[in-house]
C-alpha cells in the first residue's frame, strides 16, 4: 500500500492512502501550493504528440549581430557564431526580451530547490539588463542576450553537477554524467522542438528530477518537518543522476515498480514492472542494453538452487517436472548431466560446489519469451514473464532483483523495430539478437510522489531513505 504523509509527530507517521500516476508528466502540484507556485516551471506537463514545425529562422538585425560579435567571449561566442548571431532570448516579433527569460529568472530565484545559491547567477542584474533592453537599442539587447545565456549555461551546468554519492553502480562507465561546455548546453536548448516547452518543462533534467524539485517546493511551503525535507532532498540527488528526455533511454523506478522510456524529448511509453523484494533488492544501476535473447534459458542463481530447487528434489520432485536441466559447468557448451549423479541433499544443505541448473525455454520459463541484457556484475536484466497476475498487484516487490516487464514485446519493438518480430518467427530455440544501437537503462529509487493533498512518500521497502 502507498501512503501520503499527513502529519509527523516525533518519528511517528500519520498516513493516508495515495495513488501514484503512471505518467511522470501527469504529476500535479499539491493543493496547498500557492497560485504562483502552481504555474512554476518545475511543474511537468504532458506534451502534445504533434508539435508544429519551426518557422525558418530570421536573420538578426545587423547592428545587433555586430554588437554580439563584439561582446561575446569563449564558448558563448562559439555558440552564437555558429548560428549567425541569431538571438535565443529576444522575441522576433516584438524585438524585446521574451517571456522565456522570465522562466529562467524563476529557476534562478528558486535555485535553493536545486541545492544552489541564487546569488551565484545574479538574477537582479539580469532584470536590470532586461529592463534596459526595452529601449530596443542593439547594444542593450546584445548585453541582455549574452548575460541571459551565460546565466542559463552556468545554472544548467551547476544543476547537473553530481554533489552526493547516492550509491549508483555504473556498469557502463561511459554513462556517468559528464560536464558540458556552455556552447553544448545552449546548442541543445536551441535545437529543441520548442524552446518554450524546453524552458517551462525543465527539459535539461529528467522529468523525475523536475517533479521532485516541485515537491520540495511544496514541502517547504507547507512547512513539512525536517525529516520529510531530508527525504525529498535525498530523492532529488538520486534523480540528479538521470538523463533528460532528449536522451533516448529506459528508466526503471524500483520504489513505485514502474518503467518509462524516452526519446526526442518526450515520454514514449510506460508500463508496470515487478522488481526485487526486500531481501533481493533491485540495485541502483546504470548500463546499456545491447542485445535481446529470444526463447531464453534461465540460469538459476546458486541460492535458489540451494534453497528451492534442491529441496524440492529431496522432497520428491524431478528436474524434468520443473522443466530444468543440470549442466557440467558454465562454459558455452556444457554437457548435460544425469540429475541422479548430484547429491541434492548436500546441495540443499549448502555443502560443496553448487551445480549449474537452468530452466528450459518454453511457455512456463520464468524469463518469458524474451530478455534484454545489459552487462553488469549484479546479474540484473529486464525480461518478460509468464506470471501475468503479478502485474495486477499494488505491491510488486516480488522478484529476485531482475525487472519483469508488463509489456516486454512493446519495449522490444521500441528498441529494435521489426527486427525482434522477424527473428522470433525463425527462432524456435534460444537466439541472441543484437541491437543496432545500445539503449541506456537507469535503475533508480524515488519514493517521493505528488498526491491530491500534498507531498506523498511511498513505503521505503529497501530502507534506502534512512541511510542518509
Amino acid at each position: 500500500m502507498k501512503y501520503s504523509i499527513a502529519n509527523i509527530v516525533g518519528l511517528a507517521l500519520v498516513v493516508s492512502p495515495i495513488v501514484v500516476s503512471p505518467t511522470i508528466a501527469a504529476a500535479k502540484p499539491a493543493k496547498a501550493v500557492t497560485k504562483a507556485s502552481a504555474k512554476h516551471p518545475a511543474k511537468a506537463r504532458t506534451k502534445s504528440a504533434a508539435t508544429p514545425a519551426k518557422a525558418p529562422p530570421r536573420a538578426p538585425d545587423p547592428a545587433f549581430a555586430a554588437a554580439m560579435a563584439k561582446d561575446a567571449r569563449g564558448d558563448i561566442a562559439e555558440f552564437y557564431q555558429s548560428r549567425g548571431y541569431r538571438p535565443l532570448w529576444i522575441d522576433s516579433d516584438s524585438g524585446k526580451v521574451g517571456r522565456d527569460a522570465q522562466s529562467l529568472l524563476r529557476y534562478l530565484d528558486d535555485a535553493q530547490l536545486d541545492g544552489l545559491r541564487s546569488s551565484r547567477y545574479k538574477p537582479e542584474k539580469l532584470r536590470a539588463l532586461i529592463a534596459q533592453a526595452d529601449s530596443g537599442a542593439p547594444q542593450d539587447l546584445a548585453l541582455a542576450e549574452l548575460a541571459l545565456s551565460q546565466a542559463f549555461a552556468r545554472y544548467i551546468s551547476d544543476v547537473r553537477k553530481i554533489r552526493k554519492n547516492v550509491g549508483y553502480d555504473f556498469a557502463d562507465p561511459d554513462l556517468k554524467p559528464k560536464k558540458q561546455s556552455a556552447a553544448q548546453i545552449l546548442r541543445v536548448a536551441a535545437n529543441s522542438v520548442s524552446f518554450r516547452e524546453y524552458m517551462s518543462d525543465m527539459d535539461w533534467m529528467s522529468p523525475l528530477y523536475a517533479r521532485t524539485r516541485g515537491l520540495l517546493r511544496a514541502a517547504l511551503e507547507q512547512h513539512l518537518p525536517d525529516q520529510m525535507i531530508d527525504v525529498i532532498e535525498l530523492n532529488r540527488e538520486r534523480a540528479r543522476y538521470l538523463p533528460p528526455p532528449t536522451v533516448r533511454h529506459i528508466l526503471v523506478d524500483a520504489a513505485s515498480a514502474r518503467l518509462w522510456y524516452f526519446q526526442a524529448g518526450r515520454q514514449a511509453g510506460t508500463m508496470k514492472v515487478v522488481v526485487g523484494a526486500k531481501e533481493t533488492q533491485t540495485p541502483l544501476l546504470v548500463g546499456a542494453i545491447n542485445y535481446a535473447i529470444l526463447n531464453p534459458y534461465w540460469n538459476i542463481p546458486d541460492y535458489l538452487v540451494r534453497d528451492n530447487v534442491a529441496k524440492k528434489i529431496v522432497s520428491g520432485r524431478t528436474l524434468d517436472s520443473m522443466h530444468m536441466e543440470v549442466l557440467s559447468d558454465w562454459s558455452a557448451n556444457p554437457a548435460r548431466l544425469d540429475p541422479a549423479s548430484i547429491d541434492w541433499a548436500s546441495v540443499a544443505a549448502g555443502r560443496g560446489t553448487m551445480p549449474r541448473v537452468r530452466e528450459l525455454p518454453g511457455p512456463a520459463n520464468s524469463m518469458g519469451k524474451v530478455k534484454f541484457v545489459f552487462p553488469n556484475d549484479e546479474g540484473i536484466y529486464l525480461h518478460d514473464s509468464p506470471n501475468r497476475p503479478l502485474f495486477d498487484k499494488d505491491d510488486r516487490h516480488l522478484s529476485n532483483g531482475c525487472i519483469r516487464l508488463e509489456k516486454a514485446w512493446v519495449l522490444g519493438e521500441w528498441m529494435m523495430g521489426n527486427t525482434l518480430s522477424a527473428r522470433a518467427k525463425k527462432a524456435p530455440t534460444e537466439d541472441a539478437v543484437p541491437l543496432a544501437a545500445s539503449v541506456p537503462v537507469y535503475l533508480t529509487y524515488i519514493t517521493v510522489v505528488p498526491t491530491a493533498d500534498g507531498v506523498g512518500i511511498l513505503p521505503d521497502i529497501y530502507g534506502r531513505d534512512s541511510k542518509r
